[in-house]
Order: structure tokens, then C-alpha cells, then sequence
């Protein structure tokens, strides 16, 4: 899954998303990644792996979720794509 929105102030934010890691897990997260763009550093993408798209889906929709992203500043509705991994390319 790949999140993608913009927030007030990352260094703001990255707290928040740091505390809701183990809310990640719980809810099937097996990993998370976050990269900002490069021209702008309130704009923010985060990779996800999870054990199931249904998991990821509802931990997306929950109500506690979308109160952490308000107080955490961010500041538009963020653009979500859940994608199937085709193949892993190791370095």
C-alpha cells in the first residue's frame, strides 16, 4: 500500500506516525517505509507492506486513524493505492 499526502510540518508529524507503529502491527503492518519529496518536505509517501490487503484496509478506515493524521497535521485527504508486489529485485 502507498500513502500519499501532505502535512504541516514532517518534523511535527514523524512523531506521530513513530507512535501509531505498534497500532501498524497489531493491525497486519509487516513494514513501513516513509520518503519525502524531494522539492518539498511536507510532502510525504509512505510504503507499507501488510499481510493482507482486507487488514490494510480497515486499519486505513478507522476512526482513531484519521484522529491521529488531524492532530498530526496533515492536511489533505491523502491518496491511498493498494498494490499486489510482482517481484522483488535484491541488490
Amino acid at each position: 500500500m502507498i500513502v500519499h499526502h501532505k502535512v504541516n510540518d514532517f518534523e511535527k508529524w514523524k512523531p506521530f506516525f513513530d507512535k501509531n507503529e505498534n497500532m501498524q502491527k497489531i493491525s497486519g503492518s509487516k513494514s513501513s517505509q516513509v520518503f519525502q519529496n524531494t522539492e518539498d518536505s511536507n510532502d510525504v509517501f509512505i510504503l507499507f507492506e501488510w499481510d493482507s490487503i482486507e487488514n490494510a484496509k480497515k486499519f486505513i478506515a478507522s476512526e482513531d486513524l484519521k484522529k491521529t493524521m488531524e492532530q498530526a497535521g496533515v492536511i489533505n485527504i491523502p491518496h491511498i493505492h493498494f498494490l499486489n508486489g510482482v517481484k522483488k529485485i535484491k541488490a
